[in-house]
């Protein structure tokens, strides 16, 4: 499949019909002046940015723990990468630049420390009260946990914004109201009642390119991290035939070059190629079914943005090579058992004795029932950067894991 050259965004400043316009948001659930200088998409944008969620993920875990290295990837870094990639597929699409951008930078809001490890120990934790999903985590910081202004809690960002960090790996609930991928996390269903964020449909291109530039991103600078680290080996890379053609051709083009050159330009060649290939499957789905609006891509039953079958089967290969290879990793494998620990001794001590969290979220916890104060304690461990839960667990507890 290749690209329309001539419909291409680049510069050319003109929105698509079916791009989201922010003159025409939907609004926010708790309504505001409009700014004189810059879009409703541009405000939540610049919001999210201004977060404090935003910069505590700076100090939390995309694979590798902090004091690994400082050139692995945080949430932080893995965030703005995500961002670079869903930017530059809105230009090429003539989509809204700033709401793919701002989708982009939020989801990932409600990660916990230490990655897929402490989401995984608070679902389990709160099996009995409805579980943990870090979607919909990320929805309750912008709308509840974030205190700062005066006026509302959370961020207030426009309806498009929320539907996208709810929606962008797709529905949530199929056309007979059953989830498509297990039952809908209660926090979102709750926030729908207050302001209905359709989950039976797709959501704006807008989050369609930042859901898969989330891939783009991972599936390619996992790998870099991962060879860094030393726990992946270049000649790896052969199991994947998509991977070792890179190889093989960085290598004819510069022989005896060296190793950390030759790992930039695999994954440079590696991110050029998807997003290519994404780019040219959007314009062919868009150019088939010509949509009038952005509601027309809400509407349709197929995802306008996403790779091509030839690039959904190399993305299921890398995908298997780093659960393989680097997340099912001994090494890798160790320091989620000890991070684990601590996530579930914090969260047993926070459960029994919540004044320790201290300050404004010891508030009206007399009269909450068990499911209250458990989730009220995972809204306060899942916050916690890496560095600030092993401080708390030193804090509390006579051995802490090294994490090493």
């Amino acid at each position: 499949m290749t690209i329309d050259d001539n419909a291409l965004g680049f510069g050319s400043g003109a929105r698509a019909v079916w791009a989201s316009d922010p003159n025409n948001s939907r609004g926010r659930l708790y309504p505001e002046e409009r700014s004189r200088t810059r879009s409703e998409f541009q405000r939540d944008r610049d919001r999210i940015v201004h977060s404090t969620a935003f910069r505590r993920l700076k100090h939390k875990t995309q694979v590798f723990v902090a004091h690994e290295g400082d050139h692995f990837r945080t949430r932080l870094t893995h965030t703005i990468e995500v961002a670079q990639i869903a930017r530059a597929l809105a230009r090429a699409l003539r989509i809204d630049e700033d709401l793919a951008e701002g989708i982009a930078l939020v989801h990932d809001f409600g990660h916990t420390p230490f990655g897929h490890t402490g989401e995984d120990a608070l679902d389990e934790l709160l099996e009995d009260h409805g579980g943990f999903d870090h979607n919909a985590q990320s929805l309750r910081i912008v709308t509840q946990l974030e205190r700062r202004y005066a006026r509302f809690d959370g961020l207030n960002l426009t309806w498009e914004s929320l539907e996208g960090l709810v929606k962008h790996n797709g529905p949530l609930v199929d056309k007979s109201g059953a989830g498509t991928n297990g039952p809908v996390p209660q926090p979102i269903l709750d926030y729908c009642a207050l302001q209905d964020l359709q989950i039976s449909t797709f959501a704006s291109l807008e989050a369609q390119a930042a859901a898969i530039a989330d891939d783009i991103a991972y599936n390619t600078h996992d790998i870099d991290d991962g060879l860094r680290s030393g726990l992946l080996r270049l000649e790896m890379l052969d199991d994947v035939p998509f991977l070792r053609e890179l190889v093989r051709d960085v290598s004819e083009r510069y022989p005896g070059l060296e190793e950390t050159r030759m790992i930039h330009e695999i994954m440079r060649r590696q991110i050029t190629l998807m997003v290519e290939d994404v780019i040219a499957v959007a314009q062919a789905n868009l150019a088939r079914m010509k949509p009038q609006s952005a509601d027309d891509i809400r509407s349709a039953d197929l995802a306008f943005i996403q790779f091509s079958p030839e690039f959904k089967a190399i993305d299921r290969s890398i995908k298997s090579f780093l659960y393989a290879n680097l997340y099912r990793h001994s090494d890798v494998m160790r320091v989620r058992q000890q991070a684990a620990t601590i996530v579930r001794d914090l969260f047993q001590a926070y459960v029994d004795q919540p004044a320790l969290m201290g300050g404004h979220w010891t508030e009206g916890m007399r009269a909450f029932s068990q499911g209250q104060i458990c989730r009220r304690v995972a809204d306060y461990l899942s916050g916690m950067t890496d560095n600030y839960a092993v401080k708390q667990h030193r804090a509390l507890f006579d051995h802490t894991p090294d994490l090493r």
